[in-house]
């Protein structure tokens, strides 16, 4: 690369991730903190662009969180992600930056699909209630991205779209988390309060795919290496999908939680089910490596290495 690569939402899960690779792999990144760079201030985000003068950026930042987190603030889940990706689409369009890879969410896609979720259905119809918020501001971005290619072929914007991510450097805090990493709380602080019983959201019937962020960050460097080639719009997810229930027995073994399960039908559940197809992205060449079990396994080592989750 003639530049580095510029990464906003370095201090978050996929930008912590990215950067073990790519440190693993010599790759040159430069990813500045929110501290040094607000990507709420377009002004301050261009200056970044400009001082750095990368060969591509990369967009990962965003206000994420689970089905609570999203129903508690739906206004700062759409403006927050509107403003932080509009500001880095827009500051890298006036600093001349041709290549930008940004980072989607399949929550994009409506609301239970009868089939695998393709690119091509972006905006295809009505979305998942619990998070339109986020949706609208994270397709919203994407259009953006599109849009600024079709007025101008130098500029050639690219979305990377993941399904749910869990893995090292998640979110484990029950307000904010996504399943994964709630589940490996709950069933870990479960286990050491000897608790029989563990509550499940809904019948635990509802599906959902889940991608070890590791593979995102492979993914990501991948379409870095092979921009030319990437597709305007691809769907970067694990291929196959689980039951709520499935993500808690799995989990159970790997905490070590021998209690039983008890469903809470007051409770929501989101959509019932949410696989996206990843054949473009296997023809592409690209595809998950981590089972559930091994990406679980290895999410509960950086968990209990963490001291702030301990016992409450």
């Amino acid at each position: 690369m003639a530049g580095p690569l510029l990464l906003f939402g370095g201090t978050g899960m996929v930008g912590h991730n990215l950067l073990d690779l790519a440190a693993e792999r010599g790759v040159e990144i430069v990813a500045p903190s929110h501290a040094t760079v607000d990507l709420a201030d377009g002004k301050a985000v261009l200056a970044a662009i400009r001082r750095v003068a990368p060969s591509i950026v990369v967009h990962a930042a965003g206000r994420v969180g689970g089905i609570e987190a999203n129903m508690r603030a739906p206004v700062a889940f759409l403006t927050d992600n509107w403003d932080m990706g509009r500001n880095v689409i827009m500051a890298a369009r006036e600093a001349g930056i041709g290549r930008l890879i940004n980072l989607g969410s399949s929550c994009m896609y409506p609301r239970d699909s009868p089939r695998p979720l393709r690119e091509g259905d972006i905006l295809a119809g009505p979305l998942e209630p619990t998070n339109e918020a986020y949706a609208i501001a994270k397709s919203a971005v994407q259009r953006l991205a599109a849009y600024v290619g079709e007025e101008d072929s130098r500029f050639r914007y690219k979305t990377l779209v993941p399904c749910n991510l869990y893995g090292r450097y998640d979110t484990f805090d029950p307000k904010r988390s996504h399943l994964a990493a709630a589940v490996i709380d709950k069933l870990h602080r479960a286990t050491a309060d000897r608790a029989t019983s563990v509550d499940i959201w809904g019948d635990g019937s509802a599906r959902r795919e889940f991608l070890y962020a590791g593979d995102l960050a492979e993914a990501i460097l991948a379409a870095v290496d092979r921009f030319d080639t990437l597709p305007p719009v691809l769907n970067v997810g694990a291929g196959v999908d689980y039951s709520v229930n499935d993500y808690y027995r799995t989990a159970a073994t790997v905490v070590g939680y021998t209690g039983d399960f008890r469903h809470d039908l007051s409770k929501p559940v989101g959509m019932k089910r949410k696989l996206m197809d990843v054949s473009l992205a296997r023809h592409w060449g690209w595809t998950a490596r981590t089972s559930l079990a091994d990406g679980l396994a290895r999410t509960y080592d950086f968990y209990r290495q963490s001291p702030a989750n301990k016992p409450r």
